[in-house]
Parts: structure tokens; C-alpha cells; sequence
């Protein structure tokens, strides 16, 4: 299926948990439909791009090291991504990846990705976090700094401020994910 094909299917694609499984699923069955996704989803400004973050987000909850060989593409363009409906699929990845990184489970993704790959998805997280987006954004956001921030020491003492400041302006959800991160932070 050639990138334009794909574009129109996405046109298929809604919220319905059973079509972005569907579509997840024609991914991971060919594999080569991946980096077509991605080039979709990197149409920032497009609103199938939104659409192609949830097949993207889908495929990486059935089996994340699917990735791994777009790691490098992924994180190095994920931080152009704004548009509310694709930041959401987007950061949840990030959190996919940092849950299987930290994880007790074996995952291939902890030798592939690299510090580089680590530090471009502290970046997005940071800039999600303190940018005016959705609370989803924010709270997978704060989950994945948390994990990171056991091997680079600099970020909890910042996630812990910016979540002290913007405490009493956010949202119930937001509040009760801050207040998770505070108790496994003993703040």
C-alpha cells in the first residue's frame, strides 16, 4: 500500500476502540506500513495526522518493539507534533517506551534505545508539560520525566517545580497524576 493509499484509509479511522485496533493490527501484519504512518503523522498540520497517531499509539500498546527500527525518526520529529488530538497518542508513546525501558519485564527496547532518543523525548515531555495543551499530554508526560529521572538526576527537582507551580491553575486529573508523582517522589 503506497503512502497516499494509506492517507486515504486513515480517512476510515475513528475514536472506536475496535477500528484503531483494526488498523494497529494492519500494521504490525506489515510492517512496512509503519514508517508510512509516521510519515503521515509528521504532517503536523494535517488533520490525519491525528488519526494516524492513534493507529500508531494502538499498534505500540499490542507490541511496542515494533518501534524500534523508527526510534530515531519518531523522536526526532515527535516534538513538532501539536495539533491536541495527535499530542495525546503521541505522549502516551513516550510513556509505552519509558514504562518498557524501566519495566522488570525483558524488552529489546532497552538496548535500542539510545541516550539520544531519551533525552529528545524528555524534551517533548518537558515542552507538553509547561506549553498549553491537553491534561492527557501532561499527565503521560509527568509519568515518563518520573521514570527518566531515575537515571538523569537534574529532572525530578524540575518536574517536581513545574508541578508545584501549575498545581492550583490545572485540572482535577492533572491534580490527582501530580499528586501520584509527589508520593513516589516523597514530596
Amino acid at each position: 500500500m503506497s503512502t497516499d493509499a494509506l492517507y486515504q484509509e486513515l480517512n476510515y479511522v475513528n475514536h472506536s476502540r475496535e477500528k484503531r485496533l483494526y488498523y494497529a493490527k494492519m500494521l504490525l501484519n506489515d510492517s512496512e506500513l509503519i514508517p508510512k504512518t509516521l510519515d503521515i503523522l509528521f504532517k503536523v498540520d494535517d488533520k490525519i495526522s491525528a488519526r494516524a497517531a492513534w493507529i500508531l499509539e494502538f499498534m505500540c500498546g499490542e507490541n511496542l518493539e515494533a518501534i524500534i527500527p523508527y526510534l530515531d525518526k519518531f523522536t526526532d520529529q515527535m516534538g513538532l507534533v501539536h495539533l491536541d488530538s495527535a499530542e495525546r497518542p503521541v505522549a502516551k508513546i513516550c510513556e509505552y517506551i519509558a514504562k518498557a525501558y524501566y519495566g522488570n519485564s525483558p524488552s529489546k527496547l532497552k538496548k535500542a534505545l539510545l541516550p539520544i532518543h531519551q533525552e529528545k523525548i524528555i524534551e517533548a515531555c518537558f515542552d507538553w508539560l509547561i506549553n498549553d495543551c491537553k491534561v492527557a499530554p501532561k499527565a503521560y508526560s509527568m509519568t515518563t520525566l518520573y521514570l527518566f529521572g531515575q537515571d538523569y538526576d537534574w529532572i525530578h527537582p524540575e518536574l517536581v517545580q513545574i508541578l508545584q507551580r501549575d498545581f492550583t491553575s490545572q485540572s482535577a486529573a492533572f491534580k490527582a497524576r501530580a499528586k501520584h508523582i509527589f508520593k513516589k517522589l516523597k514530596v
